[in-house]
């Protein structure tokens, strides 16, 4: 073996060191592109506001299971509606309504009152009871105003999401609701609502103020 003088085992020592720093580099730069194995944080859905102030009208149809065993098929009803919502207040007409007449339903935050032809003035604590009340029929009318902003509402479970971030079903309860949307629209112009026994509710949607 040849021995190196000094001025040869310098340039060498500073060669290799550089081959090792552009490897190192190299290394380095190929651990911070992503892998195969990379994995990503998923983005987080944001989900449509509440409305606190709309108005919408369209139609609103019920349908129910006969009262009794003995009844076969189902029962049910159909009104035209104009819904005025400022934040936990609202005020529902309905004509045509259910077999009932002309119907206004209102809400305060804390009581509901019915004033039709054929019953005349109804209160309750809250307008599912108020409306069964008066025409036997079931429907989410708290959770609604959620729905029709186009979000769950707070008791709901299991919402889920398009590609464009808008909510197509939910859960609250026994009710289980499914979403549909005018081309892009971030509002629905439809839901329909059901329950296993056989209650459904389904509401078309225009928006006045969007």
């Amino acid at each position: 073996m040849t021995a190196l003088n000094p001025t040869q085992y310098k340039t060498t020592k500073l060669a290799t060191f550089g081959a090792l720093t552009v490897m190192l580099a190299f290394t380095a730069g190929c651990q911070s592109l992503p892998g195969t194995n990379a994995t990503t944080k998923p983005t987080p859905t944001i989900q449509a506001q509440k409305l606190d102030n709309f108005n919408i009208n369209g139609k609103i149809g019920v349908t129910m299971p006969k009262s009794t065993p003995a009844d076969a098929g189902t029962d049910g009803g159909s009104a035209f509606y104009a819904w005025g919502q400022q934040n936990e207040r609202f005020a529902i007409e309905l004509i045509g309504a259910l077999g009932i007449g002309k119907t206004n339903i209102e809400y305060d935050g804390h009581t509901a009152t019915l004033v039709s032809e054929k019953t005349g003035t109804l209160t309750a604590d809250n307008p599912e009871t108020l409306l069964q009340k008066a025409t036997g029929w079931q429907a989410p009318i708290s959770q609604m105003p959620y729905w029709i902003s186009g979000r769950s509402a707070p008791s709901d479970t299991a919402p889920k999401m398009d590609t464009q971030g808008r909510l197509i079903s939910s859960v609250n309860g026994a009710w289980s609701a499914d979403f549909t949307y005018k081309g892009n629209d971030k509002l629905p112009n439809k839901i329909s609502a059901v329950q296993p026994q056989g209650q459904k509710v389904v509401m078309t949607i225009n928006h006045q103020n969007r």
